[in-house]
């Protein structure tokens, strides 16, 4: 029985813990969103877990939110398919406040967001809008693979900026920029009068030369 009891208080901890966590502030489990695509078919945001999501509150009748859809589609195209810490890829979860489905679709066709599209067509009384308390658009949010917000309202390079904090770097590459590094290192070391004339400065510069072709074999 006072197993039982302390099994009960845990699982109703975890919930509670977990309720607490869904918000729409930095740190925060952002609230799912379930709505309709042009197509009719319901999506919801936690399907994407995994990837970085930008939630993207905006609407076709909004000229700022047009004016600011050519950078998240350059910021789209260039991040999409990069691995990064927190997610893998980056994608866009569109929710629009529009009230009419033809103005909307032909936005997304016209300004090329390539990306999940969903709207109830309620305009201001969109339900998500209100659960993310998004008072003027546009507004946005970015969340990692876990779903938690890491930022909002980022606009123009800012987007890019914050994608780019986050890339996962190839090792290799890392290693290579480290040889590089050593190279302008070593060419202070030979140019001193000090060390100019160490025999063993050759064969460090043979075994750095040696190095990056091995580098280059495995990229």
């Amino acid at each position: 029985m006072k197993k039982s009891f302390v099994i009960i208080l845990v699982i109703l901890y975890a919930s509670l813990s977990f309720g607490q966590n869904v918000g729409i502030e930095i740190g925060n489990i952002a609230p799912d969103i379930k709505l309709p695509t042009p197509k009719g078919d319901s999506v919801n945001l936690y399907s994407l877990r995994g990837q970085i999501v930008l939630i993207d509150f905006w609407a076709s009748w909004c000229g700022p939110c047009r004016k600011e859809n050519p950078a998240v589609v350059e910021a789209y195209n260039e991040h999409k398919n990069k691995s990064f810490t927190i997610g893998e890829k980056f994608t866009v979860f569109g929710v629009s406040l529009d009230k009419n489905k033809e103005s909307w679709e032909k936005a997304i066709k016209d300004d090329g967001l390539s990306w999940t599209n969903v709207s109830d067509l309620l305009y201001w009384n969109c339900a998500s809008a209100k659960d993310y308390n998004v008072k003027g658009i546009p507004a946005n949010f970015l969340i990692d693979g876990k779903g938690v917000i890491i930022a909002k309202n980022l606009r123009g390079e800012k987007l890019e900026n914050e994608l780019e904090k986050y890339i996962r770097i190839d090792p290799v590459v890392v290693f290579e920029m480290t040889l590089n590094e050593l190279e302008l290192e070593y060419n202070l070391l030979e140019s001193s009068e000090k060390y100019a004339d160490k025999k063993e400065l050759k064969k460090i510069k043979k075994n750095i030369g040696t190095l990056k072709k091995i580098v280059q074999g495995i990229k």
